[in-house]
């Protein structure tokens, strides 16, 4: 049997390899990098959509895209397959990360939802009161939504910038609030965003739902095999009249939050496996074969996918792809609005980018911390102690920047390409100006911390 080679013998070209994969490792699990990936698609497709070859920005993501077996033919344009069909999984990671919370961690229980329960609740009223304002033409009127989500991570990206020096319980409002936003965005988009119910569709989902609590009850825990049940409830959503990414929601909520019970413990079988592997290397080398090998490597496989509970596991494996893949590509096939050929003078579509706008900047701000000082004074919580009201002032700011979510809405609430376009380009400046202000009060907030702190330790 042979030996591999060395570390040390491994060729150079292999060697210089390994360090450029592990800092692009390291440099990928930075939380700001995300956000910055999702700036650059969206000013590519606002280059891409004002430039001389604007008119491909359309032809490309219209093209039809066909996935044909047999005779059976589904042919929906690329923007289709983008928005119905990638976002889902961007869903279910909403959804893995709201069942997280509402297990362990601040939705676990009243006394630590209270504040940001509070929060989000006055940063989606006020948001959705100045737009509705604003529009009381029932055409316009449609799109009050848009300005009361939160964009998880472009706000958490921006929030990175700020660097260490920022209380950690800034973050974890901030990540509670935003969670608990994309709670209310679901919710809306399942009873607001809907087209007439067909009822034909619900027995397809209940049969995809039953399908996977079947898998779960055999103790089926190979991820891959949930994409068939996932297709069933997406077509059934679909039939239904509510929008299919909502079915990531679905499978998220129903995902595990403990390993599934085994004969062995996980460590257990890890243990046995590897000294299982032992074993047979010996044996394999004194018969130069290594097929013996095949056996415990595949225990050892079933048991590192038990080490984690499901819920985490699939969410490591698909953040990454979310974060880096899906959403910059959302971006960029949304985010391409017209700007020269925007009419600001046209009443309806002015009315509905400056509602949006006004709703995220002023509205979420105004809104979150009104609500959290009102929840506060009556009682009903506390801050933290490491949390000044600079810092919620700092999460309302961040909760002003909509962007993913807020885009998504929009093309829900308008099929009217002037009126999106202009909830667009309200979605965009306003959540640049929301970054822009959300540093600004990070700086000084960070400012604040820095000199207060001589002052506490000559007490």
């Amino acid at each position: 049997m042979h030996r591999p080679p060395s570390r040390g013998s491994l060729p150079p070209a292999q060697l210089v390899a390994e360090k450029v994969f592990n800092a692009l490792e390291r440099f990928l699990h930075v939380e700001a990098v995300s956000g910055v990936v999702l700036l650059l698609a969206a000013v590519s497709a606002l280059w891409w959509a004002n430039s001389p070859a604007a008119a491909s920005y359309d032809h490309f993501w219209h093209a039809p895209l066909a996935f044909s077996f047999g005779d059976l033919v589904v042919s929906q344009p690329l923007h289709f397959w983008i928005n119905d069909g990638l976002m889902t999984i961007f869903f279910l990671v909403v959804g893995l990360e709201i069942r997280r919370e509402i297990y362990e961690g601040a939705l676990a229980n009243l006394r630590l939802a209270a504040l940001p329960l509070a929060a989000a609740i006055g940063g989606i009223a006020v948001p959705a009161l100045i737009y509705s304002a604003l529009n009381m033409d029932p055409i316009t009127s449609q799109g009050w939504a848009i300005p009361t989500a939160t964009d998880i991570a472009f706000a958490v990206g921006v929030l990175a910038l700020l660097g260490k020096s920022i209380p950690s319980s800034v973050r974890i409002l901030l990540l509670a609030l935003a969670i608990i936003d994309d709670i209310a965005a679901v919710l809306i988009i399942a009873f607001f965003y809907s087209s007439g119910l067909n009822l034909g569709g619900v027995f397809i989902v209940m049969f995809g739902v039953l399908l996977v609590l079947a898998f779960q009850r055999i103790g089926i825990s190979w991820a891959y095999a949930y994409i068939l049940p996932g297709v069933i409830i997406w077509s059934g959503m679909l039939h239904i009249g509510i929008h299919p990414t909502l079915t990531g929601v679905i499978l998220g909520l129903m995902t595990p939050v403990v390993p599934a019970i085994r004969r062995d413990r996980p460590i257990e079988a890890v243990k046995n496996a590897l000294n299982d592997f032992g074993e047979r290397v010996t044996a394999a080398e004194a018969e130069s074969d290594a097929r013996n090998l095949l056996e415990p490597v595949k225990q050892l496989q079933r048991a590192q996918r038990e080490l984690l509970p499901p819920v985490i596991r699939v969410q490591a494996a698909l953040h990454p792809w979310v974060a880096f893949a899906i959403m910059p590509l959302f971006a960029l096939a949304n985010a391409g609005v017209t700007i020269e050929g925007f009419d600001s003078e046209a009443g309806a579509a002015n009315a509905a980018m400056m509602g949006v706008l006004l709703g995220l900047v002023l509205g979420k701000p105004i809104g979150i911390v009104l609500a959290s000082w009102t929840a506060v004074r009556v009682g009903w919580c506390q801050l933290p102690a490491d949390l000044s009201w600079r810092g919620v002032w700092l999460v309302g700011c961040l909760g002003g920047i909509g962007f993913t979510m807020s885009i998504f809405i929009a093309t829900l609430a308008f099929h009217d390409n002037d009126l999106l376009s202009a909830a667009k380009l309200g979605v965009l400046t306003a959540s640049a100006i929301a970054g822009i202000a959300g540093l600004i009060v990070g700086k000084l907030l960070v400012v604040t911390r820095h000199t207060s702190v001589p002052a506490e330790a000559t007490r």
